[in-house]
């Protein structure tokens, strides 16, 4: 058997970022941050493509030559329903399927969620403006100032509640206007698509502190961004 080894978490990062908080199979979808635990803790599970070794589900379709199970290529992130299900009937579900899940999971969120591409700026403009106005309004009630007691008690109520509404509700939100601007890319000018940019980072390094717990890695929200499609 080969050599298991801890999953990096720079990949543990990219999975939680590349999912945007929903399991990966797209007859499911469902957020891996439920509401009825709270919204604080999540159920993903890091599923292998094509597993350790030379048994498991799909060992057979190992690629020839050096091969990285652990690598983000090889890993999805799903509910442990679908987890299960892939695994106990894996002939079902081979290496093309689940790589097809993982490449279509955005596009296929935004046809759950009704993202579509529209023909005006304005209509892009007020489909982010409603989640965009929720994320502003949290922040300036519930984020952290420096040099408060919140900055240093990690366990206060404060904190808990702060944590609660970035993973349930500012981080969904924010991924629904990367997946609304996305769509409309079309209609953004240069500028536009700099900030858009610099958004996207910003999203990366919540998650990254917010969900996997690496601190310190989060750009600050780039303000342009509040103008976007204006």
């Amino acid at each position: 058997m080969a050599d298991r080894k801890h999953i990096p978490q720079d990949t543990k990062l990219r999975l939680f970022a590349d999912a945007a908080g929903h399991c990966q199979r797209p007859d499911c979808l469902q957020p891996l941050f439920p509401a009825e635990m709270g919204g604080d803790k999540h159920i993903a599970e890091m599923a292998h493509v094509i597993p350790h070794g030379e048994k498991g589900p799909r060992h057979e379709e190992r690629p020839a030559g050096e091969f990285e199970a652990d690598s983000f290529e090889n890993l999805l992130l799903l509910c442990p329903s679908c987890h299960t299900t892939i695994d106990k009937n894996s002939p079902s579900y081979n290496r093309s399927t689940l790589l097809m899940w993982k490449s279509n999971h955005l596009a296929a969120l935004a046809n759950k969620q009704g993202v579509y591409a529209y023909e005006e700026r304005s209509q892009v403009r007020s489909a982010i403006t409603a989640a965009m106005a929720e994320n502003k309004a949290i922040h300036t009630r519930l984020a952290p100032c420096e040099g408060t007691s919140f900055e240093y008690d990690p366990e206060s109520e404060s904190a808990n509640t702060w944590l609660h509404r970035m993973r349930n509700v500012i981080l969904p939100n924010h991924f629904r206007v990367q997946r609304i601007i996305t769509a409309n890319q079309h209609h953004m000018d240069e500028a536009e698509h700099e900030a858009f940019a610099q958004y996207q980072e910003h999203v990366r390094g919540l998650v990254e502190r917010h969900v996997c717990g690496v601190a310190g890695r989060a750009i600050r929200y780039p303000v342009q961004i509040d103008g976007i499609f204006a």
